[in-house]
């Protein structure tokens, strides 16, 4: 009772301690992301030129967009193409506002008479677009349907964003194009040419010693070279994948359960029937069996090879296993044997009736279609020649009644069950009326392969799962893992376990594939987490089992650093510093003289071009052919630096280009070079030149 009073006595107290406690928690919160003001930017996706993208609306299209990719799409596939579309449109907008670009009412009802020309909804009784109609389609559904009303406004605004940015993108291309004196350039570009004889002194002449290139040299040539070497934040992560697999007392207890199904058990006093025993075979591996009963027959070619064997011999009512089949096991009876062929020629008509998928336009009964596929099977029989007139006029089936109902050669299983068996248990030249779920088949089977054994196997089929004490062991190992990783040394602690510690170089914010272990955004957004520091260890549960990750690096946006670099700057400044010796070394003031002193032959190429600057013997060089251009006739150029070596060039004729009278050609041909991308060159130019601020990452 003591203690109760001093609790009283001080909660007043305690109610401030607690009240400052969660005031100095929502305050740290508040300062994190950017102080009081920054509950609209916790709502923005992204800013494209000072215009917010709001979340909201933002996750809307990227819902819709996921439906329309299905299932096999990822949630992130779908947020990079809304994002794109989302910008695209942002940065179009804005240049449209400052040029004042618009789509009048009447440019607009002129853009949807042409998208809507054909469609019978909005035409008059001779097939031409009509207003009239298209105004009595938007009452009514203003009126009717408030859902598809939104979806024809969502419509006409995107018609008019493209009318406006056809405006746009054709003003561009008609500033792009190429005039007369262009056009010339162009003719005598690939028209002029000269020819050479040069020396080449290759890279392979410098040993490699000579050029060995340094950190600082790295680091220089990137500071030179910002564009080439300028990368978005990343993060370098290892990680040790704990796959989740049975163990090989998990397969053997498997088999024995497998085995035992074909056998009798007593349950409750009842004898329930094995599968040797069992008299409905398909009820039987229907309940016990991980996939369906098949009841097809098969060739031996089509029976697991390592086991085709033993299962093809087998005697009716036979049980053969249990056997391992990939990563299932199975026990097989042979259920029947008969001799078939292995591919068959057929056609059919298919008369549907209503209330089937086939029925589109269809009024009749399921006995009328019965009726009518009886009656056009009876004329049949009796010429077939008819049988092409009567796909064409009465089957629902569209594709193959274009072609008389022909379906060519197909092999057993690929049709629905009851036209596979009338087709595989029929012989060639019958004719006969099957139903199925599509409707009556009048099946005409042309030709038939030679006749082949054939088996029909009941067969049960386990898929095999680590047990629960194996999953057990594996999540203890897993976190024993993840607590020593913590706090020691993470690649030799997977070591000395004899796991692997696999490394990820570069992961990008918006990434969502890691490497051996497939789609894994929660991984990438832990890696950028702001409260992930380099050298944390996390556990992650995935399809193979769990993955523990470390963070090894954190590289921020900017230049690239020295040890990536090094990759591609290396090989180009070890040619520099090549180039540079061998100039050195040349010398002789004809290429007889070069050639001799530097142990190379002189090589020809005639007929070059400034449009294809490839010299014969060495490849494309366009720095050394353009020099050459520069040269006069007989004159020999000094030392060149080209991408497989060290050149010197003799030219030894100029050719010039016969002239024209006319040279609109090409012109023309150069406009249709200039403006064929028009349309990408100028949104990606508009998209560099924007100040984007992009937030995908904090929300997907």
């Amino acid at each position: 009772m003591a203690v109760l009073n001093k609790i009283r006595e001080r909660s007043i107290f305690l109610i401030i301690i607690i009240a400052l406690a969660l005031f100095s928690f929502v305050l740290a919160d508040v300062i994190r992301n950017g102080g009081f003001s920054s509950s609209k930017g916790e709502n923005t996706v992204a800013t494209v030129g000072g215009e917010n993208i709001d979340r909201t609306e933002f996750a809307k299209q990227v819902d819709l967009y996921s439906k329309q990719l299905g299932p096999n799409a990822s949630t992130m596939q779908a947020v990079n193409r809304v994002y794109d579309a989302k910008v695209r449109e942002v940065v179009l907008a804005q240049q449209f506002e400052k040029l004042g670009i618009e789509v009048s009412p009447e440019q607009l009802k002129a853009t949807m008479a042409l998208q809507l020309e054909g469609n019978p909804t909005f035409s008059d009784e001779n097939g031409t677009f009509s207003e009239q109609k298209l105004q009595e389609y938007l009452a009514n559904i203003k009126a009717s349907s408030p859902q598809a009303y939104e979806q024809w406004k969502n419509y006409e605004d995107q018609v008019a964003l493209a009318a406006k940015e056809t405006q746009y993108f054709n003003m561009i291309k008609a500033g792009v194009g190429a005039t007369l004196l262009e056009g010339k350039q162009a003719y005598l570009l690939e028209n002029n040419t000269v020819d050479v004889e040069y020396v080449k002194i290759p890279w392979t002449a410098v040993d490699e010693s000579e050029a060995q290139v340094s950190k600082d040299e790295i680091k220089a040539y990137i500071k030179a070279h910002p564009d080439k070497y300028t990368v978005e934040a990343g993060r370098d992560l290892q990680y040790v994948l704990f796959e989740e697999k049975a163990s090989d007392a998990d397969v053997e207890d498997m088999k024995a359960e497998v085995a035992a199904m074909a056998e009798n058990r007593v349950e409750s006093g009842d004898t329930l029937l094995g599968l040797k025993n069992s008299k409905n075979l398909e009820t039987f591996v229907n309940a016990n069996s991980d996939v369906r009963y098949d009841g097809n027959y098969k060739f031996k070619k089509n029976l697991p090879k390592d086991f085709a064997d033993e299962l093809f011999n087998l005697n009716k009512g036979e049980v053969y296993g249990p056997y391992r089949d990939g990563n299932t096991l199975k026990l097989s009876r042979l259920e029947d044997t008969k001799s078939m062929p292995d591919s068959a020629k057929a056609r059919h008509i298919l008369i549907s009736y209503t209330g089937l998928q086939t029925a589109t336009d269809v009024e009749r009964t399921e006995e009328e279609a019965k009726q009518l596929a009886d009656s056009l099977a009876s004329v049949l029989r009796r010429d077939r020649n008819k049988f092409t007139d009567f796909a064409t006029t009465y089957s629902a089936d569209k594709v193959s009644g274009a072609k008389g109902g022909d379906l060519g050669f197909f092999t057993p299983g690929r049709m629905v069950p009851v036209f596979n068996d009338y087709v595989f248990q029929n012989n060639e030249g019958d004719l006969g009326v099957v139903k199925s779920q599509f409707g009556f088949h009048i099946i005409d089977i042309q030709e038939q392969t030679d006749k082949e054994k054939a088996v029909k196997l009941a067969t049960i089929v386990r898929e095999i799962e680590a047990s629960e004490k194996t999953t057990n062991d594996l999540f203890a190992e897993t976190t024993k893992f993840e607590i020593a990783a913590s706090k020691g040394d993470f690649a030799e602690l997977a070591k000395s376990s004899d796991l692997t510690a696999r490394p990820v170089k570069g992961v990008k914010a918006l990434d969502e594939n890691i490497p051996g272990v497939g789609r894994q955004r929660s991984i990438v957004s832990w890696a950028f987490n702001e409260e992930t520091n380099v050298g944390d260890v996390k556990r992650f549960d995935v399809p193979q089992g769990y993955v523990v990750v470390q963070v090894t690096g954190e590289n921020e946006k900017g230049l690239m650093n020295v040890e990536d670099a090094s990759i591609t700057a290396t090989p180009i400044i070890k040619n520099n510093k090549k180039a540079e010796i061998l100039k050195s070394r040349i010398k002789g003031n004809t290429l007889a003289e070069i050639a001799q002193n530097q142990g190379v032959q002189i090589q020809t190429s005639n007929a070059l071009n400034l449009k294809s600057p490839t010299l014969t013997g060495a490849g494309n060089e366009p720095e050394v052919v353009g020099a050459a251009f520069s040269l006069k006739e007989g004159a020999t150029s000094a030392p060149l630096q080209g991408k497989n070596g060290v050149y010197v060039v003799k030219v030894v004729k100029r050719n010039e280009a016969t002239p024209l009278d006319n040279y609109k050609a090409f012109s023309f041909q150069e406009s249709n070079k200039r403006t064929s991308g028009v349309n990408t060159k100028a949104y990606n130019a508009l998209k560099e030149a924007t100040e984007i601020e992009d937030n995908r990452s904090r929300f997907y």
